[in-house]
């Protein structure tokens, strides 16, 4: 009887070995340096709990039968695009030279063509776009189609469903989407009421472990879409849910109404989507009713992400511009947590004479991902970036402006989460009059930002730095 605990405490030791052993070989697979630290560092302090919660949410891959069915959707849809862009009565848009390499980049990445004549406003208005939403809405006369990582049960949540619903009821065919974790709530008191008005909702990315199409309860649809009638578009940062959903913090965000030839993208990454929750084909005349048409001059692309893609396109995307671009750079983003290959493609730009701006929030919504994203401060300020602490409200909003030529407008945020876990859509719009547009939203975040100084910065209270740098360890977790 002596030897038993010693015969299972040496068990346990070789356990804990083994599985250290063979997830050494496993993680860094596919999986950047600073996530392949991160799960290592964990694993090697707790193996068993470690490989525990890798299983749940440590592996990125989707599963098999979704892979299987987005590539279906995806073939199905690209050719049905491809004989919609035969037919068009427009060109593909004429660049600047320079801008060559950037687009065939994010073709090759998306698989979309740039397209010209296209109208773009932006709203920073949070009430404003709500309402402008709901005003579209209530004019369709064909379809609705909307995706939301958070669609909520709240006021502005049941004024969004009632115009659908109204649509619904006028004949319009109403398809919505909700992320399964962030739209959780209105799934379950919001989406009845909607499907008896006649209104398809569907969840997706369920959380399930005894599902086919099950996901990782982390792998999220973190994309915001609208299409209406085929003509009208919007995308960018802003949920279906009240500028005051967090105690203690009112969001703001930008939101792209988009009008033109690109709204026929917009309209495949829904469908995709849409197929791959509910396998339903819808008859192809429904995918673009309307011919293509041209009410602007603004030329541009979109780019989905997402964990099935072969390569993190929006970080490909956004690290490429950024190294290309010549005198100005503007990154807005609520959650800042690069990679280093994002993190030396700004040093690199201020080593070039390049002007670098990086608008954060300052105050964050979750405090581990605020400390965490502090901790690269200090980094950013000794090489010369200019960080600006937005004041009056939590900024949402997800975008980026190079030189006066290109905008990056769209869901993603620059955190490792966004860049490899999450499905993401972006807009790259190639027009100066969008990027001025732009600049003057960037110009009031700087008047109503405190702009951080390293002086100041560096004599921050060592318990902060404690929990910053602490934080930073967990920056594949969060």
């Amino acid at each position: 009887m002596q030897g038993t605990p010693f015969t299972w405490s040496l068990a346990w030791v070789a356990s804990e070995w083994a599985i250290r052993i063979v997830m050494l070989i496993h993680v860094p697979q596919r999986r950047n340096p600073a996530a392949t630290r991160t799960w290592l560092l964990l694993i090697f302090l707790q193996p068993w709990i470690g490989l525990l919660i890798y299983f749940l949410i440590g592996r990125i891959t989707l599963p098999k039968r979704r892979l299987e069915i987005q590539e279906r959707a995806a073939a199905r849809l690209r050719k049905a695009q491809g004989q919609w862009l035969a037919n068009a009565r427009f060109a593909e848009a004429d660049i600047p030279p320079e801008l060559n390499q950037a687009v065939t980049l994010v073709q090759n990445l998306g698989h979309f063509h740039i397209l010209d004549g296209n109208e773009f406003e932006l709203l920073d208005d949070y009430d404003g776009s709500i309402q402008r939403l709901i005003d579209d809405i209530d004019a369709a006369h064909d379809h609705v189609h909307l995706l939301f990582y958070i669609f909520e049960d709240d006021d502005t949540g049941r004024r969004v469903a009632a115009a659908v619903m109204r649509a619904a009821q006028r004949g319009v065919h109403c398809r919505v989407l909700m992320d399964y974790a962030g739209s959780s709530r209105a799934l379950k008191r919001l989406a009845p009421r909607m499907r008896r008005a006649g209104v398809s909702v569907a969840g997706m990315l369920p959380v399930n472990l005894f599902r086919a199409k099950a996901a990782r309860f982390d792998l999220r649809n973190h994309r915001k879409i609208v299409v209406i009638d085929g003509t009208i578009g919007y995308t960018g940062s802003q949920n279906i849910v009240d500028a005051e959903s967090e105690p203690g913090l009112v969001n703001e965000d930008l939101v792209v109404r988009v009008r033109g030839p690109l709204v026929s993208q917009l309209q495949v990454v829904f469908l995709a989507d849409h197929y791959i929750e509910r396998e339903e084909k819808i008859a192809e005349h429904e995918l673009f009713p309307d011919p293509p048409f041209e009410p602007g001059t603004a030329a541009a692309q979109v780019l989905p992400s997402g964990p099935g893609y072969r390569y993190a396109n929006a970080q490909k995307a956004m690290v490429a511009l950024i190294h290309g671009a010549r005198h100005r750079v503007v990154v807005t983003t609520p959650y800042f947590i690069p990679d280093e290959a994002f993190i030396q493609a700004m040093l690199t730009a201020i080593l070039r004479g390049v002007e670098v701006h990086l608008v954060v929030s300052a105050r964050g919504d979750h405090a581990l991902v605020h400390y965490a994203q502090e901790s690269y401060y200090e980094t950013l300020l000794e090489t010369g970036v200019k960080i600006h602490l937005y004041q009056p409200r939590f900024l949402h909003a997800k975008h980026l402006s190079i030189d006066d030529s290109v905008a990056l407008i769209g869901s993603s945020n620059v955190d490792l989460r966004s860049f490899t876990l999450n499905n993401e859509i972006t807009l790259l719009i190639y027009d100066a009059a969008v990027v001025a547009q732009l600049r003057k939203v960037q110009e009031r975040y700087f008047a109503h930002s405190k702009l951080l100084c390293l002086e100041e910065w560096v004599r921050r209270p060592l318990l902060k730095k404690v929990l910053q740098n602490t934080a930073r360890l967990t920056d594949s977790l969060i």
